[in-house]
């Protein structure tokens, strides 16, 4: 399988796992299906929307109706499995963890596919990672998890820094690396889910 194809399942499973964060914070505020499916489809595609049109490349979902498929599919099988789960919050953070290593690592590896800058291939990964759920909790009325303080856009970082590294170092193929970059932001999202692992936030001189 080349490294094409491999980008274009992992997308699919981003996509997915995405819309299921986004049909999870839908449930937090008691939404109708409709509601689950437009916030499912939103996060799910945001922030691959954002890294097509900063590339000047064909919006994937518009390409592809099967980014759309995923997201309605997830979406009406979260509202319906919702009442059931107990800590939806609780997942709903571990799904947008696993969406956050995938993306982070993929957006990094497309831009790279199209000869960007790897400079402006890392910054790619980080916004694919991070946009569509800023725009689910910005619509949504919740508190961002990119202004908490706990490890989330470091992660991102460190994912598509990753992938460049080991491109970069002709250690593994590009689809290994693909694979083996999305560990450490998985890791480090998951630290700051489960211990709370968080970077030293800012205070102005003299506090």
């Amino acid at each position: 399988m080349n490294l094409a194809s491999i980008i274009a399942y992992c997308d699919l499973l981003a996509v997915g796992v995405f819309a299921a964060s986004g049909a999870l914070a839908a449930a937090e505020k008691r939404l109708d299906i409709l509601g689950f499916v437009l916030f499912g489809t939103i996060t799910g595609v945001g922030g691959g929307t954002l890294r097509d049109l900063l590339l000047q490349l064909p919006v994937f979902w518009i390409s592809d109706v099967r980014y759309l498929w995923v997201c309605i599919t997830i979406s009406a099988l979260t509202w319906y499995i919702a009442p059931m789960l107990s800590a939806r919050r609780k997942l709903l953070l571990w799904a947008d963890a696993m969406g956050l290593a995938l993306f982070s690592v993929l957006g990094c590896a497309k831009a790279m596919q199209y000869d960007a800058p790897w400079i402006v291939a890392i910054v790619m990964g980080v916004m694919s990672a991070s946009f569509g759920g800023l725009i689910r909790d910005t619509l949504l009325g919740r508190e961002s998890v990119l202004l908490g303080v706990e490890i989330y856009v470091t992660a991102a970082l460190v994912g598509a820094g990753a992938y460049v590294a080991l491109v970069s170092s002709a250690l593994l193929s590009p689809s290994n690396a693909l694979l083996i970059a999305m560990v450490p932001a998985f890791v480090l999202r998951a630290g700051a889910i489960q211990a709370g692992w968080r970077l030293r936030s800012y205070r102005r001189l003299g506090n």
